[in-house]
Formats: structure tokens, sequence, C-alpha cells
């Protein structure tokens, strides 16, 4: 059942009956370019009816007993849809979502907001063919099946998957970071440093500076200072902020 127009066929997802209908009223009154084609107060049914009908737009609560919204897509067959998630929580996986560039609306749902999101998934679904967002948060949340762990970055051509042993340290440049990587490979991505903070391992991966998160496994030297610098097993020489200093000799058993 796919749509070859400007609407949007749309499933909604709610374990809470009241909050599915309250979605699908909005959705009714205020969207007129979806069109529900279907709505599944479990994760299981949902399954079934993602890879069955193949939507535009899912709208996917992510508290539902059983199986929460993540496990349920990482169930799907079918993942080729834009996605805008509900919650009634600062969940924890916010953090994961907003990296992943996927929209999520806080519960009551508030109309302008609904609105907003139904419109930048129209635009998404209009100018790609594969939900590289969905692909990154699935990636980015999976749990490691081994010791080598890996995240995805968004780059022009889709992801890149990176070993996270092979990472030496980043780089803020305004709104981009810098992977610095072991075998001289670079990437750029469009997203923050404090973006990769949240994401990686704090136990490895070391805040020394606004500019610079390390992996200590590379440090190599320390060269005391007022902050001090660290050398890494590249060459290259890395300041560490005043305010950084006690925190990084600590974890580096100094």
């Amino acid at each position: 059942m796919k749509n070859h127009t400007n609407m949007l066929n749309a499933i909604l997802i709610d374990d809470e009956e009241s909050c599915l209908s309250s979605l699908r009223e909005k959705i009714i009154r205020h969207c007129p370019q979806i069109n529900i084609i279907a709505a599944c107060e479990s994760a299981q049914s949902a399954i079934e009816r993602i890879d069955t009908l193949q939507p535009d737009l899912v709208f996917l609560d992510i508290e539902m007993p059983i199986m929460n919204g993540f496990l349920m897509l990482q169930e799907l067959h079918y993942k080729n849809f834009e996605l805008i998630f509900t919650t009634a929580y600062d969940h924890y996986a916010i953090k994961a979502i907003r990296f992943s560039a996927l929209d999520y609306l806080m519960k009551p749902i508030e109309i302008e907001e609904l609105k907003a999101a139904v419109k930048r998934a129209g635009d998404k679904k209009e100018h790609q063919n594969t939900n590289y967002q969905l692909e990154l948060l699935l990636e980015n949340m999976l749990p490691k099946k081994n010791m080598q762990q890996r995240i995805a970055i968004p780059t022009i051509d889709g992801l890149q998957f990176i070993n996270l042993t092979e990472i030496i340290y980043l780089e803020a440049n305004v709104n981009y970071t810098y992977f610095f990587l072991s075998g001289n490979k670079k990437y750029i991505v469009s997203r923050t440093l404090k973006d990769f903070e949240d994401m990686l391992p704090g136990d490895t991966f070391l805040r020394i500076h606004n500019s610079y998160i390390i992996n200590k496994n590379f440090a190599e030297k320390y060269i005391r200072g007022e902050g001090g610098q660290v050398v890494l097993s590249n060459g290259v020489t890395l300041d560490v902020a005043k305010r950084k200093k006690a925190e990084f000799l600590k974890a580096i058993g100094y």
C-alpha cells in the first residue's frame, strides 16, 4: 500500500488507548496530509502491520510493556519510513534520538509541535529513499555482541561504522567534530563534541578540553603545566584544560 501522492500513510503505535485516540484525533483535525492506515496498541501487532502495509510515517510510543519501541524497531524487516517518537518522559534515549536527527514529541502532544514534526517528516521523505537516521539510531543503541564496540556516524554518503578501539581523539570545530583514527584516517561529522561525549564510554574517552576528547589508551606522555599537555600515539600534542587536569590525571592513574 505505497503512497505516490503528497499524502503520507501513517501507522500509530501506543499501548494506552486514550493516547492513541488523542493522537488520532489531533492528526485528523490538524494534519490533513496524513492518512492513518493502522493504529496498534502493542509492539507485536505493529511489527506485522508495518512489514505488511509499509507506511511512509510511524508514530511510536517509546514506553510499552513486553517490548518497548526500540526493541520493536530492531525486529522490523521494513524500515524505510519516517519516524516520530512519542514519550511522556525525558527519556534516557532522547540523547540518542536527537543525535540521530529523529523527531520526538513529548506527551501531552502540542498541536503546533505535531504539525511541525509532520512537516519535517514529509520534507525528509520527499528528499531521500532510505531512512539513514533510523539506521543510525539502531546501530548506536543495539547491545554490542563483543568487545569490539563500534559507533555509527552520519556522512554525506550514508553511515560510517567506526570501531571505538581505532579512535585516537576527537576535535571540535563549531558545530562539527573531527575524528582522528589510527591508520591516519580522518572523518568530519556535522554533530557537536558534546553529542559524542554523551555517547562514548566515559571510562575510555576523556573530555580534556572544550575542544578535545581523547581515547586514554592512546595517551603516551603527559607534560606538566598549568593544565598540562598530553602527547598521543600519533604524535599529536593536545592541551589539557586547567579545570580538567585533576580529572584527567586520575583517569590515567597518574
